[in-house]
């Protein structure tokens, strides 16, 4: 055991992975009490001493993002105050990183805005996992460990799925990401062409690649309205595809999203728990969570103890 202390808080956002990434570490969840007044207000009061402790806290900013997002900047702040050696915020999933550059005149790079913020409050570190775009860890001026789902996906994938498989990118901007759970899959890649006339809204052009008779998983880092990804499945099955799987890591599903998903051609959906889904989600039987606590338990362990982080993805 490490001589340093390593305490782990978490905010309201999703208490069950942080207690899940605790019984992973075989340590105590943080005592802390975390409150909204009647004006809405967040209070925060830290329920232990902290001076000198390597500190996480772990609060992904998923809807309502800002409500999350103020919870833990005033959690950092209060660590800061109560004298902890570092704090480390834990983001599993950054809200705002959609807007990470000047796509059109007169609009703010909000995802360095609330980088500035994380900062200014007082983080020392932050633990991202599948940030919606690579350059969001040059938005901040302190370390950013950035991970990825990829290792829970393709265990869950290669188990569940045979030959024939194709991996399809929704988008031009995911063949990366693609290509290489494709190349771990010895799976055949195809990419959807696709138009976004207005935000939320999209239009499947076109499909590049051979879906005929087999496989399909589309791939994503988040679903949000499930727009791009229910229509992208129609594509493929009316090119042939055998059936239609849909993989992403962060289930924001917002909006029209769940009835989008029940009533499309996707025998299932994979996520995982960086976000907490809803009673409604639940009940959707398409939906398949895998837990990432085990991945980012063993990240936060081997920070706090100064080892690679990086060789988690070798």
């Amino acid at each position: 055991m490490s001589e340093k202390k390593i305490k782990i808080f978490t905010g309201n956002a999703n208490p069950v992975l942080a207690q899940e990434i605790c019984d992973c570490l075989n340590l105590p969840l943080g005592r802390a009490t975390v409150k909204t007044f009647s004006d809405g207000e967040t209070f925060v009061e830290i329920g232990e001493n902290v001076r000198g402790a390597d500190v996480y806290v772990i609060q992904p900013t998923c809807p309502p993002v800002n409500h999350h997002l103020m919870e833990l900047l005033i959690m950092v702040d209060a660590l800061r105050r109560a004298s902890t050696r570092r704090i480390t915020a834990v983001m599993p999933y950054y809200g705002y990183g959609r807007q990470d550059r000047k796509a059109a005149p007169r609009v703010p790079i909000t995802a360095k805005l609330v980088a500035d913020i994380i900062t200014t409050a007082g983080a020392r570190r932050v633990l991202a996992m599948d940030l919606h775009a690579g350059q969001i860890q040059g938005f901040f001026s302190i370390p950013v460990d950035h991970l990825f789902a990829a290792p829970v996906l393709l265990q869950y994938l290669r188990e569940k799925f045979e030959p024939p498989v194709v991996m399809v990118s929704p988008d031009a901007g995911g063949v990366e990401r693609t290509r290489a759970f494709a190349r771990r899959m010895n799976a055949g890649l195809a990419i959807i062409d696709k138009r976004r006339e207005r935000p939320n809204e999209s239009t499947v052009m076109n499909l590049i690649g051979d879906v005929k008779g087999k496989i399909a998983i589309l791939l994503d880092d988040m679903v949000d309205t499930a727009g791009t990804l229910c229509k992208a499945a129609e594509a493929l099955m009316a090119n042939g595809a055998k059936e239609v799987h849909g993989c992403a890591t962060h289930p924001v599903l917002s909006g029209p999203a769940l009835e989008r998903i029940a009533d499309s051609p996707m025998k299932s959906l994979i996520v995982t728990n960086t976000i907490p889904l809803s009673e409604k989600a639940k009940s959707i039987n398409k939906i398949q969570v895998l837990s990432v606590a085990s991945l980012l338990g063993e990240a936060i362990w081997r920070i706090h103890n100064d080892d690679s982080v990086s060789s988690l993805f070798v």
